[in-house]
Order: structure tokens, then sequence, then C-alpha cells
């Protein structure tokens, strides 16, 4: 069987790299004309990639994906550590004020990737072009699908291009993947292939971002970790990224609305709000990093779900939508690569189970998608929506518990739970801390820790002596601190 894979980022590799495991031939399109460099330091410094601007970002590379790869594509892993990323076993950097320090059965799972996003792209990329029946067709674009009629639905044989010659040619396939990305015009290539338009779903996350890349000075080392690497301070959320070769980022990100704190998208008031964060300002400090680049910045951001199955049955058959072109939520919380290699690794446990029966292989995918990846998405905009509350508040300067006389807000307490409870155990209790990394991870569904009994029960324990606990440093300034800071800076 042939299969056209489009899209050449992560979700478009990972797709080539599971199905070619399931024996298909494989034509990846490429939209941009992207020579794949040298090595991966030169894709770092100039590998052009303008239809993927999220590539000049931070990104995470979770413990699922970092297990997944060792449990199915070891080769690809390997490929990685051997071109600088390096595995981050968070339980052997447990904080000191923790006293059981004991190993439990799980650990091994906790590591994560320390990675940038070009240089993972880059080792994918490089394996992919050596896989025996692949062709790598970069500077192409997609212009329509062809179909034909099916049993019971229309039947997706293949896609229209133009070549990067400026020809126009169809590329045949027994089933073509969508991995376009979040620019997908796959609603408009159904529509005008006569299909029924897809059920879609669209909000605003609510947020911009703004991230820079440093690198460690020879000689220097990386700072302790005595607090989080990454928070969120109401009006602004921040996190630092660890990635190959001795480089990492830091990305700030606020809400659109908040007009002041746009600023950071420049480099003094970038610099200003970093340095003014305890958790970041020794990872900047003089003679330990300096800064590769300018600031990136990424907005206009909405979480997204399609839909391609209705009332049991496929809109399309041998059509299969992956990655952020099918259901995509925001970036920040760096589970999009993550998830771009379950989707994958779904379609190929649906094509290796199914095989030719095109309605049940689709199918497959779509219950997985509900499974696997939609607890996310709902995670996700659940989380914008409330932190949309909490920064609009801060912007009025408010505070978060209702009003005198008014019940209070069951949100707000829970936010109050979670800040005064959850936090603090953290620092103190392995287990409550082993079942936030299981979530963060992906390793665990985004409700497990809630439905913890045992878990929540220690947050509360941990809530009710906050009184008695001694307040322990600030995350960071309060807003109106850093309205005046990047004010100075600009």
């Amino acid at each position: 069987r042939h299969a056209v894979v489009i899209g050449g980022g992560v979700a478009g590799l990972a797709a080539a790299h599971a199905l070619a495991r399931e024996g298909l031939r494989l034509t990846v399109l490429e939209r941009d004309a992207t020579p794949l460099p040298g090595s991966a330091v030169e894709a770092f410094e100039r590998w052009d990639r303008r239809g993927a601007p999220q590539v000049l970002h931070s990104h995470a590379f979770l413990a699922r994906l970092r297990n997944g790869l060792r449990d199915r594509m070891p080769e690809l892993l390997a490929a990685l550590l051997e071109n600088g990323a390096y595995e981050i076993r968070v339980m052997d950097a447990l904080p000191e004020t923790l006293e059981d320090r004991a190993p439990r059965p799980g650990d091994e799972d906790l590591v994560l990737l320390g990675c940038r996003r070009t240089t993972f792209e880059w080792v994918l990329h490089r394996a992919a072009r050596e896989l025996p029946d692949l062709v790598f067709r970069d500077g192409t674009s997609v212009l329509g699908l062809e179909t034909g009629t099916g049993p019971d639905a229309p039947r997706v044989t293949g896609v229209r291009v133009r070549t990067s010659e400026g020809r126009e040619e169809l590329v045949r396939g027994d089933l073509v993947v969508d991995a376009s990305g979040r620019r997908s015009r796959v609603q408009h290539w159904l529509s005008d292939a006569g299909i029924e338009p897809i059920a879609e779903e669209s909000e605003e996350c609510g947020i911009f971002y703004a991230s820079r890349f440093y690198r460690l000075l020879p000689g220097a080392s990386e700072p302790p970790r005595e607090g989080p690497i990454g928070a969120d301070l109401g009006y602004m959320k921040f996190a630092i990224f660890h990635g190959d070769s001795r480089i990492f980022s830091v990305t700030l990100a606020a809400s659109p609305e908040d007009a002041p704190l746009r600023s950071v998208l420049h480099e003094a008031p970038f610099e200003a709000a970093a340095r003014a964060i305890p958790a970041i300002r020794p990872w900047l400090e003089e003679g330990r990093s300096e800064p590769l680049t300018g600031v990136h910045g990424m907005a206009k951001l909405r979480n997204r779900r399609r839909r391609f199955v209705r009332e049991g049955r496929p809109l399309a058959l041998g059509l299969h939508v992956i990655g952020d072109a099918a259901i995509c939520s925001n970036p920040l919380y760096g589970r999009g690569c993550t998830l771009a290699f379950v989707h994958a690794w779904l379609l190929q446990e649906a094509l290796r189970a199914h095989g030719d029966d095109a309605e049940a292989v689709a199918l497959a995918l779509d219950e997985g998608t509900r499974r696997e990846i939609v607890p996310w998405y709902r995670s996700a905009r659940m989380q914008d929506r409330e932190a949309r509350e909490v920064a609009a508040a801060q912007r009025r300067g408010a505070g978060e518990g209702a009003p005198a006389g008014q019940p209070a807000d069951p949100k707000a307490f829970l936010r109050l739970v979670m800040r005064e409870g959850l936090l603090p155990a953290l620092r103190t209790d392995a287990t409550v801390l082993r079942a936030f990394l299981r979530s963060f991870n992906l390793l665990d569904p985004p409700d497990a820790l809630m439905q913890n009994g045992d878990v929540m029960r220690r947050v509360l324990a941990a809530f009710q002596e906050r009184h008695a606990r001694a307040a322990g440093p600030p995350l960071g300034p309060a807003r109106d601190e850093m309205v005046r800071l990047l004010s100075d800076a600009a």
C-alpha cells in the first residue's frame, strides 16, 4: 500500500516513521522548500521553516513521548541522544525539602528529553530520508483531494499538488494522512470535493507568548533547582525549557488584552521581566549564559477540535487527520509534539488491527482520538478559560474572592487549594509529587490527580496547614510592579 502524508513537520514525520513500520510505501509532501541542513547546529541557525513558525519557540518533550520512542522507535531515541539531546530524570533532582527520597516503581518512566524543536525535527527528517520506501517532496503545495465513490462514503484516492517547479500533478495513494498542522485547509479540501462539512469547535486561548534562547557559557553550569522552573503569576505565566547543546530557552506568556505586558515581545522589556522572576534570574546572571536569539512572539492561538465521524460513520474513507490539523490546544502547555506522536501511533495501531478495511480504520482512529487526545484538549480549554478570568480580575485590580455577602466562588476556592495546598505538597510529599509529574507528563489522564482520593487528602492536609506555614518567597512581582519594570525598560 502507498500512503501520502501531507506535512513534513513533527506530526507528518511521526506518521511516516510509524507507517513505515507497517510496510507502507510513503510520499511526504512538505509545502516549504526546506533543504535539510548538514547538522543540528545548522538547523537551529539557518533552517528556513516559514510554514512552521513554532520551531523558533520553546518545546517540551514529555516522558510519554520519550517512553514511546524507547519502546517503539529506539533507533530514533538513540539518534536524538547522539545529536545532543539528553534525558532529564526528574526523580534524580528532588527538592531538598522532600524527606522521602526512596525510589519507587515507575520512576524509570519519569524521564523527559532536553532538546530543541529544530534538533528534534532535524533528526526525524534525516532518519525519514533514509527509509527505503519513502519519497520526501518539499516545495510541494496541496491544491485539493482526489476522490472516488465508495460503498458507503466518498473515498479519497490521492491529492492534487503544485510542485516546486509550478506543475500541477496528481499523487495517488491508498490512504492520505493530513498532518499539516494548525493551518490545515482540510475543511476546504473536503468542501471542494463535495463532501459534507466537518463539525468544528474553536475558541481563543486568550494568550500570547514570547520566547528567547540562551547558551550556557563555557565552564558555567545550570543553577540549582530550588523552586519551580515554570509557574503562573496570574497575570503572566513563565517557564524555562531545557534544550540540547547547553542551550535553554525562557518563555513568558500573558493575555493579549493586557497592553502593557505586550512589551515583552521586545528584548529589553523581556530581559527586565525575566530577571524580575526569582526562578529565572539565576539562569540569566552575568557569567552564566548569553542570549543567542532575539525574542520570538506567537499570538492568535486557538483551541480547536475537528470531527471526521458523524453518527458513527466516517465522512470520507481513506483520509486520516492527525496532530494539530485535527485537534490543537494552547501550545504553552508543551503537549503538542508528544500528542502528535501519540496520534500517529494510534493510526499505526488502527491500520495494524484493520488492514484494508478503511471504515474500521477510521472508526478505530476516532475512538483512539476521543480516548487519548480529547481529554487533554478539554483540560487545556478549561485551564485557558480559568486563566482568562484570573488575568482579567488582576487587570481590574480585583482579588479572587467573592464580594462580601455573596457565596464563595467554587472555582476560586479550588484555585486557592491548588496554590496553598498542591504547591506546598509538591515540595514535601513524594506521593503528591509523583502523581503530579505523571499527569504533567501525560502518563496518567488529566483528571487522575483530582480523582485520587489519597492524593487529594494529602493536598487538603497541606492546605489546612497554610496559616501555620511560614510564607515562602513570592514567585514573582505583583502586576503593578511588573508593569513599572517593563515601562522603565522600554
